[in-house]
């Protein structure tokens, strides 16, 4: 399949545009937009899975175990895939919540097929760290002739809420092990953000850990090869509000510095980075 490249200032003025229409029309119009010309054209869960490989490494690094513990996700997204990995590796379950219900069930199915269809690969992926049983268990769940995203969510011991608040999540104190998301926290705002951690702070057991990754880069610079990964930063808040201030393109631009200062305000101890 071709690669397709888009100028990011046409991009922002589609994104801002569908973001105008009423909400279950923006939501639709946005997914037809991603399924045709972007990242949704066509479905590899690799890199999604590999983030969760990720954050159970860095956990065990902390001398940890992530077996048998209950992971929260800020930011489900359209598919469900690092829940999916925690649970492969040996998780209790993952409490996954979104602001926006974007879970798309012919997505999840795609993504099963690929990984039925690509075993080695995803063996060879996860090593050591996969429990061969569950992997087995997924596998025979992709060979039934009906999909259905509530077994798929049962299977993987994933509660899914969307939409949910993660600043208010009603979940009871001291409640899960590991508060995680994955390239989630550069799309909100610094005042939700302490909310965000604040909420943690109270449902996190005494010895769990925040395990966030975020991508610092202008996400523009993605599709739109002609501009740097910090290409967004010459832009004063009001002009870059203008081009990614709606739902689909929103970057807080935040540095490295500034959530280090974000944690340690929130009381936390920065063990790696």
């Amino acid at each position: 399949m071709r690669a397709f490249s888009m100028q990011w200032k046409l991009k922002a003025k589609i994104q801002n545009i569908v973001s105008y229409l009423p909400k279950a029309a923006s939501y639709n119009a946005y997914y037809w937009i991603q399924r045709h010309f972007g990242g949704l054209r066509r479905v590899n869960p690799l890199k999604a899975l590999i983030g969760g490989i990720e954050t159970w490494k860095r956990i065990k690094s902390q001398d940890r175990s992530p077996s048998g513990k209950v992971f929260f996700e800020v930011g489900t997204g359209r598919i469900p895939l690092v829940p999916l990995a925690y649970w492969l590796m040996g998780a209790e379950g993952t409490i996954s919540i979104d602001l926006n219900p974007y879970l798309k069930e012919e997505l999840i199915a795609e993504s099963l097929r690929y990984i039925s269809e690509n075993e080695g690969e995803v063996l060879k992926l996860f090593g050591s760290l996969l429990d061969n049983d569950r992997f087995n268990s997924l596998l025979n769940f992709t060979k039934k002739t009906s999909f259905s995203t509530t077994e798929f969510l049962n299977l993987c011991q994933t509660s899914y809420i969307a939409p949910g608040d993660a600043a208010d999540t009603r979940l009871p104190d001291n409640s899960i092990d590991f508060h995680t998301s994955y390239t989630v926290f550069e799309h909100i705002p610094i005042d939700i953000l302490r909310e965000i951690i604040g909420e943690g702070n109270r449902i996190i057991r005494k010895n769990g850990l925040f395990v966030h990754r975020i991508d610092y880069s202008d996400h523009f610079s993605h599709s739109d090869k002609s501009i740097s990964a910090i290409n967004f930063l010459q832009y004063g808040d009001d002009e870059w509000q203008k081009y990614a201030g709606n739902r689909y393109m929103y970057m807080n631009r935040l540095r490295h510095d500034d959530f280090i200062i974000l944690f340690e305000s929130a009381g936390h101890r920065i063990l790696g980075s």
